[in-house]
């Protein structure tokens, strides 16, 4: 067996190395470019043939330098950097060299009980990385959208009104690119709105005419000019951003669901199971899906999924007294808010759901902690249905949960 420690980074990583019976670790350091990281995995299989038995921590899950590492054949183990911190000398003081020989102390005792990374499928990875960047371009089309109604608030109220508090809509988006101000949309006649909407496919053209021209002749606040035409380059801008993000995440939208849902291939692992819970669509249950992976074994218990997406408690104890943290902090931050929106979509859908919410609730729980313990609660359903192969079912679900709070009364 040989223990291997790296202290990664972007530039090079320090890399100790030693086995099982050696008392000194001899240290490397690894450039980050391919020809200097095969001369370090060539190396690892000339200490050790049986590669298994190169067992390497570091911190991190992801990356080039992980997936060159797994494709080798190591036994690959992510941790906490603060479980490496932890183990520093009581100065606490950083340091590359002892980061990387605590990681290697860590890989050599087996009794430390680290899990192997099993890594994604190809369909799985790509599933994984269209999800997130689909949740990244929703916030950003979130924070576009907030900042192009302050500027409209400011220097276009005809806008606003025409909005009706719907800024993404793309008859309205595509307006703002072609008049971004109140004096350029003011002298535009009716026909060329209707004939405008139309060329956007706007089914509702003469309704949405009829409001734009209701919206002009409404007496707004008056505008300075110079202002108008300071804010209608960025107000252009803005709405171009957003007819590209619109776009995107259409293009997104789609990929995601040949791979969820088999369109052009064979479907995602489960992808019927996900999508019999309730409040779960294709495109959230793609991101939940993608987070976890085609392993469910990689989670031996329910406990072990709620931990890695941040919503188990971590619990305190001390004496006679006992202290609940609701949130983790430590987890994997795009499984949470996957979870955290499940958990707001059943509401809708779901009788016990909306029950158990209020029970929390009532118990003092604000609003985001009540749907922390519900989606906590999801996960594990989830996780005992994707274990046995079963399809959700409410009613079932609901029938042991009264059985078995009449067993704890």
């Amino acid at each position: 067996m040989l223990g291997v420690g790296i202290d990664w980074s972007e530039d090079f990583h320090v890399a100790a190395l030693a086995g099982p019976d050696d008392v000194t670790f001899t240290l490397r350091r690894v450039d980050h470019n391919p020809v200097a990281l095969e001369a370090f995995i060539a190396e690892l299989h000339a200490l050790e043939p049986e590669r298994m038995s190169v067992r390497v921590v570091l911190e991190t899950s992801h990356g080039v330098l992980v997936r060159r590492l797994v494709e080798a054949g190591f036994t690959v183990m992510p941790v906490n950097p603060d479980l490496i911190a932890r183990r520093r000398n009581s100065a606490r003081k950083k340091d590359d060299a002892e980061d990387a020989r605590i990681a290697c102390r860590m890989a050599l005792d087996i009794r430390e009980g680290l899990r192997p990374l099993i890594p994604h499928s190809p369909d799985a990875a790509e599933l994984q990385a269209l999800a997130r960047d689909d949740a990244r371009l929703g916030r950003d089309e979130w924070r576009l959208a907030n900042r192009l109604r302050a500027d409209l608030i400011a220097v276009y109220p005809a806008a606003v009104a025409i909005a009706a508090g719907e800024y993404g809509r793309l008859t309205f988006l595509r307006m703002l690119e072609r008049w971004p101000s109140q004096d350029q949309l003011a002298p535009v006649s009716d026909d060329e709105l209707l004939e405008f909407a139309k060329a956007c496919g706007n089914r509702w053209r003469k309704r949405w005419a009829q409001r734009v021209r209701v919206a002009l002749d409404t007496e707004l606040f008056a505008v300075p000019e110079h202002l108008m035409r300071a804010k209608a380059g960025t107000i252009r801008f803005n709405a171009t951003r957003l007819l590209a993000l619109h776009t995107e995440r259409q293009r997104l939208a789609q990929r995601i669901e040949e791979l969820f849902a088999g369109t052009d291939r064979a479907p995602f692992p489960g992808n019927e199971i996900y999508l019999s819970f309730p409040g779960l669509g294709l495109l959230l249950a793609a991101r939940v899906a993608g987070e976890i992976g085609q392993n469910i074994e990689v989670f031996a218990a329910p406990a072990a999924l709620k931990a890695y997406a941040g919503k188990a408690p971590v619990t305190h104890r001390s004496g006679k007294s006992e202290h609940i943290i609701e949130h983790r902090q430590a987890h994997n931050h795009a499984l949470g808010d996957a979870a955290q929106t499940w958990a707001f979509c059943s509401l809708s859908c779901s009788s016990w759901a909306r029950d158990y919410y209020a029970t929390q609730r009532g118990r003092g729980k604000s609003h985001h902690g009540a749907l922390r313990a519900l989606a906590n609660r999801w996960l594990g359903i989830l996780w005992q249905c994707l274990t046995t192969a079963q399809h959700y079912d409410e009613n079932i679900h609901v029938a042991n949960r009264e059985r078995m709070l009449n067993r704890a009364a």
